[in-house]
Formats: C-alpha cells, sequence, structure tokens
C-alpha cells in the first residue's frame, strides 16, 4: 500500500466522524466552501508595501500594496516629451504659404490691369501672356507647398499617435504596478512580503468571498427526482454544538453526469455507488467556516 492510500485509509475515520456522527436526518453531507481568487503580481519589481493579513476583511477595489514603478514612470515621462516635440513640428499651412497666395493675388490684380490696356491698345499682348504664365507657375508652387505641408504633418500626427500609443502601455504598466482586490471577501492566505521581488503572475494573495459559501454534496439517482436548481434546502452545520443553527440554502448547481461516491463522501443510502454532485448556496452570518461539514435536507 502506497503512502496516498494510507493517508486516505487514515483520513476516513475522521471523514466519517464529521458526516453522520451525529442524530441528525439529512439526505447528503459535505463541506463548507467558498469560491476563492488567486491574486497574482500583474508586473514585475520589488513589492514597495502590501498592507493585508491573513484574516482581513478586505472590499472590491480597495487598494492594498505596490510594486515598484519608477522605470516604468519614467519612460512615459520621455514618451511625453517626444510627444510635445513632435506637436511642435506640425505647421499652419495656411500661415505658411500666406507670402505665396499674397504674391499671386498681385498677380491677378496686374492681369486685370493688363487685359484693360490691351483693351485699350495702351498694353502689348505679351506683358499679359508673361503674367498668365507667373500666375500659373505660382499657383503650382502653392499647390505644391500645401502637399509638402500636408504630408508633414500627416506623418508627424501619425508619429503623435504611435506616441499615444505606447503612453497608454506605460499607463496601464502603471495601473498594473497598484495591488487592489478583484473582489470582497475574507483573506485566506498571504504569499508574498513587502520588499520581495517579484515577477509578473507570482502569486501576491488568496481571498475569498465569505459572505455567501456554499456545500457541495452528493445525492443519487433517485433523490434527484425531487431536486431542481433553484429548489430551497435546509442547511445544518456540524459546529459541534448541541443544536446547530439550520440555514437556507438554495441548489444553484446539479451535475449532468454521474460519478463513483466519493470515498469521503457519506450519502443517506450507502448503498447507492452512482452520484450526482449538487451545489447548494447559502449566506454566511458569521459562524460559518471553511470545510466545517453540513447536512443538507430537502
Amino acid at each position: 500500500m502506497d503512502l496516498k492510500r494510507i493517508l486516505a485509509a487514515a483520513a476516513l475515520p475522521l471523514v466519517a466522524a464529521g458526516c453522520g456522527s451525529r442524530d441528525i436526518e439529512f439526505d447528503a453531507c459535505g463541506q463548507i466552501d467558498a469560491t476563492d481568487v488567486t491574486v497574482s503580481a500583474e508586473s514585475s519589481g520589488r513589492i514597495l508595501s502590501l498592507d493585508l493579513e491573513e484574516g482581513d476583511r478586505i472590499v472590491e477595489g480597495q487598494f492594498l500594496g505596490a510594486i515598484d514603478s519608477l522605470q516604468i514612470w519614467l519612460q512615459k515621462q520621455e514618451l511625453q516629451e517626444r510627444k510635445a516635440g513632435a506637436r511642435a513640428r506640425i505647421v499652419d499651412i495656411d500661415r505658411q504659404v500666406a507670402p505665396s497666395l499674397s504674391q499671386l493675388e498681385n498677380l491677378r490684380k496686374d492681369h486685370e490691369r493688363y487685359a484693360s490696356l490691351l483693351s485699350k491698345d495702351a498694353g502689348t499682348r505679351k506683358q499679359l501672356e508673361d503674367n498668365e504664365s507667373q500666375i500659373a507657375v505660382l499657383e503650382g508652387q502653392i499647390d505644391a507647398q500645401k502637399q509638402t505641408y500636408g504630408q508633414n504633418n500627416d506623418a508627424t500626427k501619425a508619429e503623435i499617435g504611435m506616441y499615444d500609443v505606447q503612453i497608454a502601455q506605460r499607463e496601464d504598466q502603471l495601473r498594473k504596478c497598484r495591488i487592489v482586490s478583484p473582489v470582497s471577501g475574507t483573506v485566506l492566505a498571504k504569499y508574498a512580503e513587502a520588499g520581495e521581488t517579484v515577477s509578473s503572475g507570482k502569486p501576491l494573495f488568496k481571498v475569498a468571498d465569505m459572505d455567501r459559501v456554499y456545500v457541495r454534496a452528493y445525492f443519487s439517482t433517485a433523490q434527484l427526482s425531487s431536486l431542481a436548481v433553484g429548489d430551497k434546502v435546509t442547511v445544518i452545520p456540524d459546529d459541534g454544538t448541541p443544536s446547530p443553527k439550520e440555514y437556507e440554502g438554495t441548489v444553484t448547481w446539479i451535475s449532468d453526469e454521474a460519478e463513483f461516491t466519493p470515498k469521503n463522501i457519506q450519502t443517506r443510502d450507502e448503498r447507492a455507488d452512482m452520484v450526482y454532485a449538487v451545489k447548494v448556496a447559502l449566506e454566511n452570518d458569521g459562524n460559518l467556516r471553511l470545510g466545517m461539514y453540513a447536512y443538507i435536507r430537502k
């Protein structure tokens, strides 16, 4: 017999003592459990602070500590400076071509004057044609200037957009240096301390929602005929008192696949080989503890 079997055999009498040792009518038996979340580091670096201890009550979004973010902050500052420099290179196209537009306006006035003189035989056709040629050349130059300035501005705006993306990335990294709780609950375990250097993904602490706990129990096929999701049942925790308090629980999940009865589970009908796992949720008034055995009665 290997070590695992020896330990399982040794634990079986304890389980039996926990479930079924009292003179209580029950349909199934299980243990109090809760939905827990292991919170891991989202950034690498030295933990500057981690203000929590096992057993502490914390709320969703609560700030609990921080990981060193100086280098990320400096990178963000550098990107903001580069963005400001790029923005300074954007030119006002209308202002840049204003002198050429003024020159063009003068040429057009000259064109009107030459055309008037020519109509009165006081000017020459060559003066008018030279003026028209100058207007055409200048118009082409203005269009080319606008196109060049526009292309340069578009390239600079694209560069600014790239800096915006990189700044947003640094801001996201800075947010991930803050250690916050994703849920409200009770701290079950603490895996790191301030001063330690951690890598991204390293577990920091485990928190469980102790306000709403559940019992995972097993029912036989015959018992399931009168049990459905949403049904109310009675949960009686084995708290060691002569008259344990009864709680109202709600069936929130029933497995759709049968399994062999786990060795450490006792059912009302111990002859049942195949059972279905059932989860019963109930509100915790502060007296229910994880791992506590509980009886379920339909």
